[in-house]
C-alpha cells in the first residue's frame, strides 16, 4: 500500500486503510549479506530441526567434528527473540556426540512457553559459554493447532474493500472471490467504555491483555459479512501509533520512538513487554478469526504492509537492512507461530513492493535485497511455510499503460529495476528457485495483494490494464491472489494522478468496474475483445506469450 492514504474508521467499522531467467545465470547471483554467513559458517554445530511431537519439543542436532567443551556437554538454550547467546534458558542437555536428539516440554499457552523462542547449542569452553550453533526456531506450530479450519480457496479475484459504500454487496456484484482489508492493532488492543461491547479479556502465557470490545466486534461483523458472501478474508496487520494507548505503547519496537511519522512502526520484538504482547496478539487473532469460534474466518495474515519500504510503512530508526530484516524476521516468527498454533491452515504472508532493484526514496530498501535477506534468515533458523505478498504496481505509479511500461523501468532479466504485471515472471522465476522452495519442495504461495491502475489520464486505459493484469495473474497457477487496489477512487491520491478506484469519488461507477466485473465471468470475452480494441492488439495473444511491450518515455503514444 505503498505511498498511498489510508483512511481510518473507528466506531461502527474501524478501517485501517483501509522472457524465463536462465537457470545459469541464477545461479550465479549472490543472495546473502556475507559477514552473515561467515558468522554462521563459524559455528560448528548444526540444528537440523525443532519440531513439536505431542505436547514436547524434539530438537534434532549434528556436527561434522565434535566442538571441544569442559565438561562434554550440549546446554540447549531456549531464547527470547529479543536475547542473543546463552542469555535465556537451559531447556536440555546432553552428552556432546556427532549427533543427538534433545526433547523438552512445549509447555503451550504457560509463562515458560517455548513456541515462539529461539533454540541454540552451547558449549562450556575455558569457563565460558560459547555459542555453537545457529538459531533455530520451531517449524512445524500447526502440530497443536487448535483448529484446522477448511480454507476458502476457490479464485484470485479479489479487491481491498470500500467500508463507506452504501452497498456492501457489491463485492458480490463485482463476482470476487477475495477480500482484503488492514487490520490495525493501534486501534483493538486496549478498553472500551461502551458497556454494550465490554472490553475482552485475553490471558496468554500467564498475563492478562485487553482487546477493545467495539472494535473487535466490529472486525467481526465486516469478517462474517465477508465469510457468508463467499470471500475469502486478507487481513494485513498494521502497528500504527494512531490512538497513542497505554494499552499499544510497548507494541512499537524502541528504534521506532523517535517522532518519525509512519502509517506503520516494526513491532516491538526488543523488549520483554512487547516481544510477550505479540505473542498474546497473534494467539488472539489466530484463535478469534478461524472460522470456528463464531466470529469470522480469515484465511490469510499478511505481517506488515511493504515492510521494506521502512521510511513509508515499516518504520525503524537504522538503515541498516540487515538489521531491519532481522527485527521484522523475529516478529514474523511470533506471528507465524501464534497464529498457526489456534488454526493451522491459515497463510502467513511476508510483504514487499515493486522496488526490486530501483528504489525512488533513499529511506527504503531493495524489495530483492529485503526478500534475499528474508529468505536467508528463515533457511538459518528452520525454514517454515511462509508466503509471499507483493505489490507489482506501474512505475512510476500513475503510468496507464501496465501492458507496455517504460523501457528503463521494466526488463525480463533479474536486474530489471521494477517488477510489474508485465514482468512478473521475473519474480515467478525467482521463487522457482530451490533455495525458496517450501519445505514440501512446492512453490510457495504468492499473492499480488496489491496494485492498482489509475484513470486520471484515461478511463479505457484503466480498464484495459485491469484486464491485462487480471489475465497474465490467472495465467500463473503459482499466484493465490489478484486483490486489486481499490474499490472508490481517494481525494488525496487523485492529486497525485491516482485515481485508481473502479468507482468514482460519489460511487458511480467507471468503465473499468464493468471490465473487471466480467473478469472469470461469462461475459469475459466481450471485455477481453473491448480491452484488445484500447489496446491495438490481442490482449490474451500478450498474455498468453509473454510479450513484453515498452515505450522509450512517458509519451503514452511512443
Amino acid at each position: 500500500m505503498n505511498k498511498k492514504s489510508r483512511n481510518t474508521i473507528i466506531g461502527s467499522i474501524v478501517v485501517a486503510m483501509l522472457a524465463v531467467i536462465a537457470a545459469v545465470v541464477v545461479s550465479g547471483i549472490s543472495f546473502w549479506n556475507s559477514s552473515v554467513d561467515s558468522e554462521a559458517a563459524g559455528r560448528p554445530v548444526k540444528i537440523d530441526s525443532v519440531t513439536i511431537v505431542g505436547s514436547d519439543v524434539v530438537a534434532q542436532i549434528s556436527c561434522s567434528s565434535i566442538p571441544s567443551s569442559d565438561d562434554g556437554v550440549f546446554y540447549l538454550y531456549g531464547d527470547e527473540v529479543y536475547e542473543d547467546g546463552a542469555t535465556g534458558k537451559v531447556v536440555a542437555t546432553t552428552k556432546t556426540a556427532k549427533s543427538a536428539t534433545l526433547t523438552f516440554p512445549l509447555n503451550l499457552n504457560s509463562e515458560d512457553s517455548n513456541l515462539s523462542r529461539k533454540f541454540l547449542v552451547v558449549v562450556k569452553q575455558g569457563g565460558n559459554l560459547v555459542q555453537v550453533s545457529d538459531e533455530h526456531y520451531i517449524t512445524n506450530p500447526e502440530a497443536v493447532a487448535t483448529y484446522t479450519s477448511i480454507r476458502n480457496d476457490h479464485g484470485i479475484k479479489g479487491l481491498l474493500a470500500d467500508l463507506e459504500m452504501d452497498d456492501v454487496y457489491e463485492l458480490s456484484e463485482l463476482g470476487l472471490q477475495q477480500v482484503i482489508y488492514n487490520f490495525d492493532l493501534g486501534t483493538v488492543c486496549g478498553l472500551t467504555d461502551d458497556p454494550a461491547y465490554p472490553t475482552i479479556e485475553y490471558t496468554y502465557d500467564g498475563t492478562t491483555y485487553y482487546f477493545n470490545g467495539h472494535t473487535v466486534t466490529s472486525y467481526d461483523t465486516l469478517i462474517s459479512q465477508w465469510n457468508n458472501m463467499g470471500l475469502q478474508v486478507t487481513m494485513v496487520i498494521l502497528n500504527s501509533d494512531d490512538v497513542q494507548s497505554p494499552y499499544t505503547a510497548d507494541l512499537m519496537h524502541p528504534d521506532s520512538r523517535d517522532g518519525h511519522e509512519c502509517p506503520g512502526y516494526a513491532f516491538n520484538t526488543a523488549e520483554e513487554g512487547g516481544t510477550k504482547h505479540l505473542k498474546a496478539i497473534a494467539a488472539f487473532l489466530g484463535e478469534r478469526y478461524s472460522g470456528m469460534t463464531g466470529h469470522g474466518q480469515v484465511d490469510n495474515w499478511c505481517i506488515g504492509n511493504e515492510v521494506n519500504a521502512r521510511t513509508e510503512w515499516y518504520y525503524l530508526q537504522s538503515d541498516d537492512l540487515d538489521t531491519n530484516v532481522n527485527a521484522y524476521v523475529k516478529a514474523f516468527r511470533i506471528f507465524y507461530n501464534g497464529i498457526k498454533s489456534m488454526n493451522g491452515s491459515a497463510n502467513i504472508y511476508n510483504s514487499i513492493d515493486q522496488e526490486w532493484n530501483r528504489k525512488s526514496n533513499p529511506g527504503c530498501f531493495l524489495s530483492k535485497a529485503y526478500l534475499d535477506t528474508f529468505n536467508y534468515y528463515m533457511n538459518r533458523e528452520g525454514n517454515i511455510n511462509w508466503g509471499l505478498s507483493f505489490h507489482p504496481y506501474n512505475s512510476p505509479l500513475f503510468d496507464p499503460y501496465a501492458w507496455k511500461g517504460q523501457s528503463q523501468y521494466v526488463s525480463r532479466n533479474i536486474k530489471t529495476p521494477y517488477i510489474t504485471m508485465q514482468n512478473i515472471d521475473v519474480l515467478i522465476d525467482y521463487m522457482h528457485q530451490a533455495d525458496f522452495l517450501a519445505p514440501d519442495g512446492s512453490v510457495r504461495s504468492i499473492s499480488l495483494a496489491e496494485q492498482g491502475y489509475t484513470s486520471s489520464f484515461g478511463e479505457d486505459y484503466q480498464s484495459a490494464s485491469l484486464v491485462y493484469s487480471y489475465l497474465m495473474a490467472a495465467s500463473y497457477p503459482d499466484i493465490d491472489a489478484f486483490l486489486l487496489f481499490r474499490q472508490t477512487d481517494n481525494a488525496h491520491e487523485m492529486e497525485s494522478n491516482l485515481a485508481l478506484g473502479l468507482n468514482n469519488l460519489d460511487g458511480t461507477h467507471k468503465p473499468a468496474y464493468y471490465f473487471y466485473q466480467a473478469m472469470g465471468a461469462a461475459n469475459q470475452q466481450e471485455y477481453i475483445d473491448k480491452a484488445s480494441n484500447i489496446i491495438g492488439m490481442d490482449v490474451q495473444y500478450l498474455v498468453d506469450n509473454r510479450i513484453l511491450l515498452t515505450r522509450s518515455g512517458w509519451s503514452l503514444n511512443d
